[in-house]
């Protein structure tokens, strides 16, 4: 009988300003800001997302919702709460109130 060993390579994480729209596989460090649940809180991962909260997300991606990003950790991803980091947050780069258009390009 034979063994197959997988090998695992380290998560490489991200910053927020390069989160780009439709894309998956995320692995980021954020400090919580504000937290405004869009659904009722039935899932445990709502309560860890308490304001001034420091989370790793492994695996996150990307959804567009009214023509503006959304982070979200799905069942194939992790949320973890972390000791406290020392990066402040730049609030000047809210990458929520940036809104993208779909443009379709045609094939030739």
């Amino acid at each position: 009988m034979s063994t197959t060993t997988v090998q695992q390579t380290k998560p490489v994480f991200v910053k927020v300003d390069e989160l780009k729209p439709g894309k998956s596989g995320y692995n980021l460090t954020v400090k919580v800001v504000e937290s405004n649940p869009v659904t009722p809180a039935t899932r445990k991962n709502v309560d860890v997302m308490k304001t001034g909260a420091t989370v790793t997300l492994r695996n996150a991606k990307i959804d567009m919702f009214k023509d503006s990003m959304r982070m979200a950790v799905d069942k194939w991803g992790l949320i973890q709460v972390t000791d406290p980091v020392s990066f402040e947050v730049n609030r000047q780069n809210n990458l929520s109130l940036v809104e993208y258009e779909l443009v379709t390009v045609p094939v030739q």
